[in-house]
């Protein structure tokens, strides 16, 4: 497969490019790929939209992403 990594101007890879011919293959092999639409309970949707608000309200109670996952590692 030839993918093609895009990135921002710090060189984080923030996106893919897989040319089209090999898309539909992906496809045709993994038929639920085109089931997009997802229904999402409405108890998620409001958790979100509250955490969402809650978060623009304070955003200092924003955890730093590296270092979640860093403690979360290091519980396993």
């Amino acid at each position: 497969m030839s993918l093609q990594f895009i990135t921002d101007s710090e060189g984080k890879t923030t996106g893919v490019f897989i040319p089209i011919k090999e898309w539909n293959k992906i496809k045709d092999k993994y038929a639920e790929i085109n089931n997009e639409n997802v229904d999402i309970p409405q108890w998620q949707m409001d958790e979100v939209r509250e955490r969402l608000e809650e978060y623009e309200n304070k955003p200092s109670i924003g955890l730093n992403f590296n270092q979640a996952m860093d403690d979360i590692e290091s519980e396993l």
